[in-house]
C-alpha cells in the first residue's frame, strides 16, 4: 500500500510540473564554422541526452530551472555550458568545439565521451580505424539484458551454450575466445574453462561491451574468436544515488507443486562447507541428504552511487559504487540417454532438474583527474556466484537395472557451486607532450571455486516399490569435493608517438610501443568419497530420507564403510586428494603503427612477438606418483587493418592476422572428472593451434542511431583441438588435435534502423534492429594422427566433420517503441532470436555425432519512467518455451537423447534515484 501511493504521489507531482521549453542550438567545428553531425548534447547529471542531426542541430524540451549542456564529440574537446531556462522563452544555444590536436580515432584515446548510448557507440564504430563492434548499457536496458553473457549474444555471430555461460563467436567456442575487464585480463572460475563464466557478470556494472572479433596486437595473442571486454561504469557528474528492488518467477518452477532444493544451504549464497576430520572412520558430513522446499520466487536489489571532488581548477576524483544482490529458480523435466551407433539406448532416463542461483555483486571505483593532462583509476570488483542444482533421474540404465518388468534405477545428484572473483586494477594515463603519451594499468585478480559436497546416489528396484542402493561400483553414491584457487597478475605498458603533422597542424600517424606481462597460477584438488554398501541390510532404501540410512549409527554397525580412491581408513594418505596445479606465464613486446595514407585511405600495421610457458603437474587417481609437463611456444604474430571512406557515411574496411590457441591446464592434466553421462581426462599430448583470420566489411551509418553492415570473414586453424570420446573400455573423453587443419567462412550482416517517426519535436519513434550470421566450418578428423601424437587412439565415424558448437545460422532481430515527453520516457522491445543446429560432440566408433537442435527465443521488455527519479520495468524472457533437444545422427536415424523445456521469466522491477 505505501508503495501504491508513493507511485501516485509521483504521478501526481509529474502532472502539476510546470510547462516544457524548447531548447535548441546548433554545434560546430571553432575553426571551419562546419556542423558537426551526430555529436552528443547531454543534460549533466541526468540521462537526458540526444545527438545533431545531420546538420548539426539539436533540441530539448525542459521545464524551467538551470542546467548544464555537456558537448561532446569523438577527436574533439568536451564542452559546458551553464543556461538558464525561463517559462515561455525558447532559448537557442550554440556551441562550438575545439578538435583535438590528432586525426586518427585510435590516437584521440583522450576525447571524452559518454559511451552508454547508442549513437555514441555507433560513431565509435564509424570512426575507428580498425574494426570494432560494441553494446552499450543503453542498449542492453532497452532490451531488458541483465548479465553480459546474454548481452554479447545480441551482436552478430555469437552464439551461447544453453544452461551455461559459455560463448560462440563464428563457431568457434570458449578455447578460442578471451575475456578481460576494462583492457586487463580476467581469471577463469571453472577447472574445464579458459574463460570466466560471463553469466555472474551483471549489466548493472556495464558501461558498454566491446566484442573484438578482429584482432589487434594490443591484444594477447591467445584467441580466434573474439576478445570480450567489459567496461565498468563510471561516474561524472552530480551526486546521486539510486536504488532498485524486483521479484522473478520462472512458469515451471512457480507450476511445481513442491520445489525441491539443496538442504542446508545458505539462501545468499555464502556456504562454506568443509570435509569432515574423520571422514573415513565416521559419518559426520555437516550436510544432509534429503531436499529442502521453497517457494520458487526470486528477489532482487541494487544500490548504485556516485559522487564528485573537485580541487582547485584541474583536478577532480570521481567515485562510483554499486551493490546487488539477486536470487533465481528454475525447473525443468525431459529426455537424458545415450544410444549405441545401432539406435540402443545404454541410459534412458527421466531427468528433473531444480536450480536455484545467487547472484551478489559489489564494484567500486575512482577516478583522479590530477589535471587534463595526467589521470589515474583505480577498480575493484567482487563477485560472489552461487548455483544449486537437484537433480534427479529415474529409469533403465543397462549396467545397473534390472530386466525384471516395472524395474527402474533412480539417480540423485546434488551439486552445489559457489565461485568468488575478486578484482583490483589500477590504471594510468600521461601526456608527456603534444606526441607522446604514456599509458599503464596492472591488474591482480583471483577466483576461488568450490564444489563443496557434492552428492550423488544410486538407487535400484525390482518392479516394486522397494529400492536398493546401486553396488555395481562403490563410486555410484558418493560425495565430492573440489576446490580451485586461481590468482593473476597482468601489466600493460605503451608509449604513444604521434608524427607527420600536416598543413592543418593536425598529426597523420601514431607509433604505439608495448609490453605486456601475465603471470596465472592455478591450484586445483578434489577428493570423492565412495560409499561402499554392506549387501545384507540394502534393502527397504527409502529414496526421500537417506539420512535414515546414511548416519553415524549405521556407520558404527557396519552397514556402509568410506573410501578414497587411495583406500579407507586403514590406508595411509587415504585422505590425500587428487591434485593439479598450472602456471602459466607470457611476455609480449609489441609495435603498431596508424597513419592516415590520405584522405580517405587509413591503415594500421602491428606486430607482436610472445613467449609462452605453460607447466602443469598432477597427482591423481590415473597416475597415483604424479608427473609434470611443460609447454613452450614463441609466437611471432603480424596485423593489418584498412579502412577507406568510401563517403562521409560509408567505410570499407579489411583486417587481416596471425594468433594462436593454447589448451588448457586440465586439458593437459591427467585428471578424471566424472559426470552421470559422461567421463573426461586430460591428455598431456595436446599442443597449441596456430590460427589465420581474414575479415573485409562494409558499413554505412545512414543517421546518427542507424546502421548497415556485411562482413565476410575467413578463419583457417592449423592443428585444431576438440573434445572428442577415445577408444577404450569405458569409452572416456579427452582432448586431442583431431587433423592437420580447419576452417570457417562466413558472412554478416547488420541493421539498425528508426522504422516510424510520430513526433518532430519529441522523441516518438519505432526502431528495429536485425544481424545475422550465415557460416561454414569444416575440420580433418584423422586417426592416424591423433595414434601418432598421443599414447591414445580414435576411431571417428566420419572423416571430416563441422566445429562443435557452430551454429550454421544466427539470427537475432528487435523492434522497439520508444516515447519522451516532459521527464517522462516509455520504452517497449520485442527481441528474437534464432539458432540452427550445431554439433554438440564428434561421432566415434560407428555413432553419429551429438548435435544440438535449433530453437527460438523470444522476449519482450518495458520500461517506464515517471519522472527523472521514479521508474518501473516488466521483463518477460522465453515466451516461446521451445523444447531443448539434443539428438544422435546415426547412420539409420536420429534419436534423441535429450529433451526439455526450461519455462519462461517473468521479472518485475521499480527504481528510485535520489
Amino acid at each position: 500500500m505505501k508503495l501504491l501511493n508513493l507511485v501516485a504521489l509521483v504521478a501526481t507531482t509529474c502532472a502539476v510540473q510546470a510547462q516544457s521549453v524548447k531548447v535548441n542550438g546548433v554545434v560546430s567545428h571553432q575553426t571551419t564554422q562546419e556542423p558537426l553531425a551526430f555529436a552528443t548534447v547531454s543534460i549533466k547529471d541526468q540521462t537526458i541526452g540526444t545527438n545533431t542531426d545531420i546538420n548539426g542541430k539539436y533540441e530539448f524540451n525542459l521545464k524551467p530551472g538551470n542546467y548544464t549542456l555537456v558537448y561532446q564529440y569523438l577527436g574533439y574537446k568536451t564542452a559546458e555550458k551553464t543556461i538558464q531556462v525561463i517559462e515561455d522563452k525558447p532559448l537557442k544555444v550554440n556551441m562550438s568545439l575545439e578538435e583535438e590536436s590528432i586525426q586518427l580515432e585510435g590516437v584521440v584515446v583522450e576525447a571524452t565521451r559518454s559511451k552508454s548510448r547508442e549513437s555514441a557507440l555507433l560513431l565509435d564504430q564509424q570512426k575507428a580505424a580498425e574494426i570494432k563492434q560494441h553494446i552499450g548499457s543503453q542498449e542492453l536496458s532497452r532490451k531488458g539484458v541483465s548479465d553480459v553473457a546474454t548481452a554479447v549474444t545480441k551482436t552478430t555471430g555469437i552464439s551461447k551454450q544453453e544452461g551455461s555461460g559459455t560463448i560462440f563467436v563464428r563457431g568457434l567456442g570458449d578455447r578460442y575466445n578471451s575475456t578481460s575487464l576494462n583492457g586487463l585480463p580476467l581469471a577463469s572460475n571453472d577447472p574445464e574453462k579458459k574463460n570466466i563464466d560471463l553469466n555472474i557478470f551483471s549489466t548493472d556494472i556495464v558501461e558498454y561491451i566491446s566484442i573484438d572479433k578482429a584482432y589487434s596486437v594490443k591484444q594477447y595473442g591467445d584467441v580466434a574468436g573474439a576478445n570480450i571486454d567489459i567496461i565498468s561504469k563510471k561516474h561524472h557528474g552530480n551526486d546521486f544515488l539510486e536504488i532498485g528492488i524486483g521479484s522473478n518467477v520462472n512458469t515451471n518452477a512457480i507450476g511445481e507443486s513442491t520445489f525441491y532444493s539443496i538442504a542446508d544451504r545458505n539462501s545468499f549464497g555464502f556456504s562454506n562447507t568443509k570435509i569432515p576430520n574423520n571422514p573415513l572412520s565416521s559419518f559426520s558430513f555437516n550436510n544432509s541428504t534429503q531436499s529442502e522446499k521453497r517457494v520458487p520466487i526470486g528477489t532482487s536489489i541494487n544500490v548504485n552511487g556516485g559522487k564528485s571532488f573537485f580541487f582547485g581548477e584541474e583536478s577532480s576524483l570521481d567515485l562510483f559504487a554499486t551493490v546487488s544482490f539477486g536470487n533465481n529458480f528454475g525447473f525443468h523435466e525431459g529426455l537424458s540417454g545415450s544410444v549405441q551407433a545401432q539406435d540402443n539406448y545404454t541410459k534412458k532416463l527421466n531427468r528433473k532438474v531444480y536450480e536455484y542461483s545467487t547472484n551478489t555483486t559489489a564494484m567500486f571505483n575512482a577516478d583522479y583527474s590530477i589535471n587534463p593532462k595526467h589521470n589515474i583509476k583505480y577498480n575493484f570488483l567482487f563477485i560472489n556466484d552461487s548455483k544449486e542444482k537437484n537433480e534427479q533421474y529415474n529409469g533403465y540404465i543397462r549396467d545397473t537395472t534390472s530386466e525384471e518388468l516395472g524395474a527402474e534405477t533412480l539417480i540423485s545428484r546434488g551439486t552445489y557451486r559457489q565461485d568468488r572473483l575478486f578484482v583490483n586494477q589500477l590504471l594510468g594515463d600521461h601526456e608527456i607532450n603534444e606526441q607522446l603519451k604514456f599509458r599503464w594499468g596492472t591488474a591482480f585478480n583471483s577466483v576461488s571455486a568450490q564444489t563443496p559436497d557434492r552428492q550423488q546416489y544410486t538407487l535400484n528396484n525390482n518392479g516394486s516399490d522397494s529400492y536398493a542402493f546401486s553396488t555395481n561400483s562403490r563410486s555410484d553414491n558418493h560425495r565430492y569435493f573440489e576446490d580451485l584457487t586461481e590468482n593473476e597478475f597482468a601489466a600493460n605498458v605503451a608509449l604513444d608517438y604521434s608524427f607527420a603533422k600536416n598543413s592543418e597542424n593536425l598529426y597523420k600517424g601514431k607509433m604505439t610501443v608495448g609490453y605486456n606481462f601475465r603471470n596465472k597460477k592455478r591450484d586445483f584438488e578434489a577428493t570423492q568419497f565412495n560409499f561402499q554398501i554392506v549387501n545384507a541390510h540394502n534393502k527397504n532404501i527409502n529414496p526421500l530420507a537417506l539420512d535414515s540410512f546414511f548416519n553415524q549409527d549405521n556407520f558404527e554397525k557396519g552397514y556402509f564403510r568410506t573410501y578414497t580412491f587411495r583406500g579407507g581408513a586403514e590406508t595411509k594418505d587415504a585422505l590425500k586428494p587428487q591434485t593439479y596445479t598450472g602456471d602459466l606465464d607470457i611476455h609480449s613486446g609489441f609495435i603498431n603503427v596508424e597513419y592516415q595514407l590520405s584522405d580517405r585511405l587509413s591503415g594500421v600495421v602491428g606486430t607482436r612477438f610472445e613467449t609462452i610457458t605453460q607447466n602443469v603437474k598432477w597427482q591423481t587417481q590415473l597416475d597415483n606418483v604424479g608427473s609434470e609437463n611443460e609447454l613452450t611456444k614463441n609466437a611471432f604474430l603480424p596485423s593489418l587493418s584498412l579502412k577507406y571512406e568510401l563517403t562521409d557515411i560509408q567505410n570499407l574496411r579489411l583486417a587481416a592476422s596471425k594468433t594462436y590457441t593454447l589448451p588448457q591446464f586440465k586439458e593437459r592434466a591427467l585428471f578424471l572428472y566424472e559426470d552421470i553421462t559422461e567421463t573426461k581426462t586430460g591428455n598431456p599430448f595436446v599442443y597449441a593451434s596456430d590460427d589465420y583470420n581474414l575479415d573485409l566489411k562494409w558499413e554505412m551509418f545512414p543517421t546518427n542511431d542507424e546502421v548497415y553492415s556485411a562482413t565476410v570473414f575467413g578463419k583457417y586453424i592449423q592443428n585444431p583441438i576438440n573434445e572428442v570420446t577415445i577408444a577404450s573400455a569405458s569409452n572416456d573423453i579427452s582432448y586431442v588435435n583431431t587433423g592437420d587443419y580447419g576452417y570457417a567462412v562466413g558472412l554478416e550482416v547488420e541493421v539498425r534502423k528508426n522504422l516510424i517517426s510520430f513526433d518532430d519535436a519529441e522523441t516518438n519513434k519505432i526502431t528495429g534492429g536485425l544481424n545475422a550470421s550465415w557460416m561454414k566450418t569444416y575440420q580433418e578428423l584423422d586417426n592416424k594422427k591423433v595414434a601418432d601424437e598421443n599414447p591414445l587412439s580414435t576411431s571417428f565415424t566420419e572423416e571430416n566433420s563441422s566445429f562443435t558448437g557452430a551454429s550454421d545460422l544466427l539470427i537475432n532481430a528487435d523492434l522497439s517503441y520508444i516515447k519522451e515527453w516532459k521527464e517522462k520516457s516509455l520504452i517497449a522491445t520485442l527481441s528474437y532470436a534464432y539458432f540452427s543446429d550445431k554439433i554438440y560432440a564428434l561421432g566415434t566408433e560407428q555413432s553419429g555425432n551429438l548435435v544440438d537442435k535449433a530453437f527460438n527465443m523470444l522476449d519482450f521488455a518495458f520500461k517506464f519512467n515517471f519522472n527523472e527519479n521514479f521508474g518501473i520495468s516488466l521483463n518477460a524472457k522465453n515466451l516461446l518455451n521451445p523444447s531443448i533437444e539434443r539428438k544422435q545422427e546415426n547412420k539409420t536415424q536420429d534419436v534423441t537423447v535429450q529433451s526439455y523445456k526450461l519455462g519462461s521469466n517473468l521479472s518485475l522491477g521499480l527504481k528510485y534515484t535520489f
